[in-house]
């Protein structure tokens, strides 16, 4: 059985209206691969910040690392990730999960 895998988003918002279609965008893109959010942008309290200071923190699942890296890499998403990288900084992290 396939262990889950987890994409981790910190995202810094430059442009707040492209970034809402970017995500008007992506949300449905992230089921048909298997994905689902489990966090977005909730509140954040940060309880100890000695390697980086989050920002804006998006958590999803996906059923296998094999499934987030198709995702991440398909040519679907290629134009969605682009409006992300022109309207946001961030960090994207590919964590496999455990059984």
């Amino acid at each position: 059985m396939a262990k889950p895998a987890y994409v981790i988003v910190d995202v810094d918002i430059h442009d707040h209206d492209a970034y809402e279609d970017y995500k008007a965008q992506v949300t449905p893109l992230v089921s048909q691969f298997g994905g689902e959010y489990l966090a977005r942008g909730g509140t954040l309290d940060i309880v100890l910040d000695q390697l980086w200071k989050p920002t804006r923190m998006v958590l999803l699942k996906f059923p296998s690392r094999e499934a987030a890296k198709t995702f991440m890499d398909s040519k679907e998403y290629a134009p969605i990730r682009k409006k992300r990288e022109d309207n946001s900084t961030g960090t994207v992290i590919l964590l496999e999960g455990i059984e």
